[in-house]
């Protein structure tokens, strides 16, 4: 194995270590009790549940996790990638369609692998904790719906990326990145209105005291929304949620019905604020503009190392390809990950302090979104004392109680400045 294959090996041992610590901090760092600001929402033995239900999820994970990564060392030790290659090229002589096909392979193998685990997790763990509402049916249709999804969507870019790096020349990378930013950016567009619903029903919310509460709320801070909708995510889970997508006139606030049912107006409308937030502080144009910083990088670095000899002798090819050294640099990255993963997700984190900050500045109860906070954390089991590591590693949100923290600290009173403009 040459220097490639060392740095490739070592980190993915490391990475996996690095999660399995994590994982292990997380579980020894949760109370025996709830801590103080939830011991008013806890009794004892719900508290339990929220430990048991980690444990479980924890155990899953570590699973998973050393699954996957004994399968692909020994895939990759048993000349896997270099057999599936000499599979393909007697029977598909253009090298395109060969790429598309070599790399579709890979990840429906990785897929048919990993369903058990989906399986285990949906219909066993969460069965076993009153959250699953999923039936076998909607199980394989989500299934079938994301492959599809993923051949179309995803064999389309790939088949680009390739065709540009074959043709281009030395500035394929920069080609590569500017079509698929204008392909990410219209399928943010589209999603809310073609992609999104093929999961999930979207109606309006019903006219009522809670509707035009929303909207009001809406035209007082200067949101422009034509519409809000309440989505069906009672068909897979008890848990609640609500998001904000789309540009434009394909923008949406989406609420689930679980969480108008369990949730009082003041705490919907808080959500909504929450909501709203990231909207004044343009976090998703801002999370896209950084992906897009990120993708430039990374078709750049592509370029300096995916035809390297040395990167395909690492993995015991007979031949170089382009698609191929796509794959292997898809592992090269791994290093980088490691780095980008965590500061990507503390500038989440501090999305959401933002967010909390205008909702709390803003809705009607400046309380409301603490209640609401905590019965989603009550109602969902969640883990309300996250180890640092495990945070940092894999936390897009900030643990509960510093949320709350925070937002013990705004007066209630001093209106937030809300920042000027639509995105």
């Amino acid at each position: 194995m040459n220097d490639y294959g060392w740095i490739i090996l070592i980190t993915l041992l490391l990475g996996f270590v690095l999660e399995t610590v994590a994982t292990l901090l997380n579980l020894r760092h949760s109370p025996k009790t709830p801590p103080e600001p939830f011991q008013d929402c806890f009794d004892q033995d719900r508290f339990q549940r929220t430990r048991n239900y980690l444990a479980a999820k924890a155990k899953a994970g570590m699973v998973r996790g050393g699954w996957d990564l004994a399968l692909l060392l020994i895939w990759w030790g048993m000349g896997g990638f270099n057999a599936l290659d000499q599979w393909l090229r007697p029977m598909i002589h253009d090298d395109l369609l060969r790429g598309v096909v070599y790399v579709g392979t890979l990840v429906l193998l990785s897929r048919l692998l990993d369903l058990p685990f989906a399986i285990h997790d949906t219909f066993v763990v969460e069965n076993r904790f009153g959250f699953n509402r999923t039936t076998p049916v909607t199980f394989v249709m989500d299934r079938i719906k994301s492959l599809l999804l993923s051949s179309i969507l995803g064999g389309g870019i790939l088949w680009g990326i390739l065709w540009f790096f074959h043709k281009a020349g030395p500035l394929a990378w920069l080609h590569c990145w500017l079509s698929v930013t204008l392909f990410t950016l219209t399928v943010h567009y589209v999603a809310p209105r073609w992609i999104i619903p093929l999961f999930f029903k979207f109606k309006s919310l019903p006219d009522g005291p809670l509707r035009q509460a929303l909207l009001a709320y809406a035209e007082k801070v200067q949101f422009p929304v034509q519409d809000v909708f309440e989505v069906d995510g009672s068909r897979r889970s008890t848990k609640a949620n609500a998001f904000f997508t789309g540009f434009g006139k394909n923008r949406r606030i989406a609420l689930f019905d679980t969480l108008i049912q369990t949730h009082s107006q003041d705490e919907v409308i808080a959500v909504l604020a929450h909501e709203v937030g990231h909207f004044k502080h343009r976090h998703i144009l801002k999370g896209v503009g950084l992906s897009i910083i990120h993708m430039g990088l990374l078709f750049y670095l592509m370029s300096l190392f995916m035809n390297k000899p040395e990167l395909s002798q690492a993995f015991f090819m007979t031949h170089m390809s382009l698609y191929t050294g796509l794959v292997f640099f898809t592992l090269l990255l791994t290093p980088l990950d490691l780095i980008v993963g965590p500061v990507f997700k503390w500038y989440s984190r501090n999305n959401e302090f933002q967010a909390d900050h205008f909702a709390v500045q803003t809705a009607p109860n400046p309380l409301a979104l603490q209640n609401a906070l905590k019965k989603l954390a009550v109602n969902s089991l969640s883990n309300l004392t996250p180890h640092p590591l495990h945070v940092m590693l894999h936390d897009s949100h900030p643990p509960l109680i510093q949320r709350l923290d925070r937002m013990m600290q705004v007066s209630s009173t001093q209106r937030f400045p809300l920042p000027q403009g639509n995105p």
